[in-house]
């Protein structure tokens, strides 16, 4: 697993926790914290907590090319 612990802003659409709702008011989601937002959830966790998340996990990606 691999943790955001860089100073830049964590990227919700890399995070395995982070999913597309398809509601209008509420178009974003984390799946690890249970909420759905206007904003991106690592926006909302900046916001309310005042610290970058610390729940990020980079999705798998695609396996290397031999």
């Amino acid at each position: 697993m691999t943790y955001a612990t860089s100073a830049k802003a964590v990227n919700c659409r890399r995070c395995r926790y982070y999913y597309i709702t398809w509601e209008p008011e509420t178009p974003h989601g984390c799946r690890l914290m249970g909420f759905k937002s206007r904003s991106m959830p690592s926006a909302v966790v900046r916001r309310s907590s005042g610290q970058d998340c610390q729940a990020f996990v980079l999705k798998p990606g695609p396996a290397p090319r031999p």
